[in-house]
């Protein structure tokens, strides 16, 4: 009989109704709910894996301490994030991407000759463990590069530029920094994020119908990956 130890999954979500959708899910399913540092958490045996999820509050560094504290203290094997985005090119509002590569589009040291989102002396183009992308394609999510920012995008000027530098077709304020740790730690980690808005000037009132609304079409495509993953 073996006993070797099953990946422990991750879910890292930014805010309350991204998370509940996923929560009501998981505690329908045998997940208990609890608190730490702050951060509204569940655990739950999702077949044979544990499986965490963590609200994290929005940004790059909540996102960050969160995919951190769940591989230090919970020894996360995979972390995953969903959450919504805006569309920069090639995704409309209501698609689902997944993230091919992830970067930070607001990483900015032009002042001392350096392009925007390089960072001197290493990697700042997170790229999506191929096995992962595949299995998205297999179920049909469209897959593309994601930008990530502290910033709820509303620009055209600022979009174009964005998908001019960096070929970004949605951008969002979380990945490029879970990524980012993620690969530090040698953690495989995937995005799928839902299209909200046209990062124009509907896209705070776009954003907000869709959020508020915790529909269960980001939790519904997340268990479907899973169980195909975990299944396979």
């Amino acid at each position: 009989m073996s006993n070797t130890k099953k990946p422990t999954i991750a879910v890292v979500i930014a805010d309350d109704h991204e998370f509940n959708p996923f929560c009501k899910w998981a505690t329908e399913n045998g997940a208990y709910t609890f608190k730490e540092e702050g951060m509204s958490m569940f655990k739950m045996d999702f077949n044979g894996h544990e499986l965490i999820a963590m609200m994290c509050g929005v940004g790059k560094v909540n996102a960050a301490v969160a995919a951190t504290h769940l591989i230090l203290k919970y020894s996360a094997d995979e972390i995953y994030n969903i959450g919504f985005s805006g569309a920069v090119k090639g995704v409309r509002r209501g698609d689902l991407v997944a993230g091919t590569s992830c970067r930070e589009c607001d990483f900015d040291l032009t002042p001392l000759g350096y392009e925007l989102g390089v960072k001197p002396g290493q990697n700042y183009v997170y790229k999506t463990d191929e096995e992962l992308i595949e299995q998205c394609k297999a179920l049909n999510i469209y897959t593309g590069a994601l930008g990530t920012g502290d910033m709820f995008l509303t620009s055209d000027e600022t979009k174009a530029r964005f998908n001019k530098l960096f070929g970004i077709c949605a951008f969002d304020m979380e990945s490029a920094a879970i990524a980012s740790v993620c690969e530090r730690y040698n953690t495989k980690s995937l995005s799928i994020r839902k299209i909200s808005d046209d990062c124009e000037d509907s896209a705070a009132d776009d954003y907000r119908q869709m959020n508020n609304s915790e529909e269960m079409g980001l939790t519904d495509t997340l268990v479907a990956f899973l169980k195909a993953r975990l299944n396979g």
